[in-house]
């Protein structure tokens, strides 16, 4: 048997995600210690306190010859707000990961469902491979909030009412859809949310394209300013060599 339902639950609807730096170990000088202890041994502890700034030259040698084991010695966690479908895709990002997301059968599912944004770009064109995705006119921004909105209160309502049934919220939450609201901690190293941002943005310095979702490049977009306020010259020398992880 489960919680009985609150009552007045209605659905609310959101264009955004959100991205909150909860917890971090994580500062330009953790790669250089790291890189030192391999030519300096014990010695390489004196880099705890000295000036990064002196050393980017380093830095930037590590990511342009790709030595990339310095830039694992360091830690962020995120508490990350998205729509599910976002989620289902950043969980394909394994090595140097780890998460732990809230879970539909232990607690009662809000309603607060994903609409895209007036500049949310809504018409594909051209062939797998090789497409591009333009403004919707008036009238697809229309129809597209006003579908989507209706099927998320019809999909809500039905979970509802399997709950006030006694459904076991693990399987009542079949009835929701993937633009639910779900929310996670990520917990990551510079190297690894390197790898993520190079597959999971767009940027005009990147020297390898890549063709994200634009949610999960709002959420990957917020994570990096982030870890550009925690580690500058680590993210100076990423978008100088082509934003393509060492």
């Amino acid at each position: 048997m489960t919680d009985t339902p609150a009552p007045d639950l209605k659905p609310s609807f959101r264009t955004d995600v959100t991205v909150e730096l909860v917890k971090h170990a994580a500062s330009d000088s953790d790669v250089l210690w790291a890189a030192r202890v391999s030519t300096a041994g014990e010695q390489s502890l004196e880099e705890l306190q000295k000036d990064p700034e002196r050393s980017k030259g380093l830095i930037n040698y590590l990511m342009r010859d790709r030595h990339g084991s310095p830039f694992e010695h360091n830690s962020m966690t995120f508490f990350i707000s998205a729509p599910i479908f976002v989620f289902r895709e950043f969980m394909r990002h394994r090595v140097g990961w780890s998460y732990n997301e809230e879970s539909g059968r232990y607690r009662e599912l809000q309603p607060v469902f994903y609409v895209p944004g007036a500049d949310r770009k809504l018409v594909q064109q051209g062939r797998p491979g090789k497409y591009e995705f333009v403004e919707g006119s008036p009238e697809q921004q229309e129809l597209t909030a006003r579908v989507m909105e209706d099927s998320y209160r019809r999909s809500y309502e039905a979970y509802q009412e399997m709950l006030a049934a006694g459904v076991a919220r693990e399987v009542a939450r079949a009835t929701l859809p993937v633009g639910l609201f779900s929310s996670m901690y990520a917990t990551c190293n510079a190297r690894s949310l390197m790898h993520f941002l190079g597959l999971r943005t767009q940027h005009e310095l990147a020297k390898v394209p890549s063709f994200p979702q634009r949610e999960i490049e709002m959420v990957g977009e917020k994570m990096e300013r982030e870890w550009a306020a925690l580690m500058p010259l680590t993210h100076a020398a990423f978008n100088t060599n082509g934003r393509v992880a060492p």
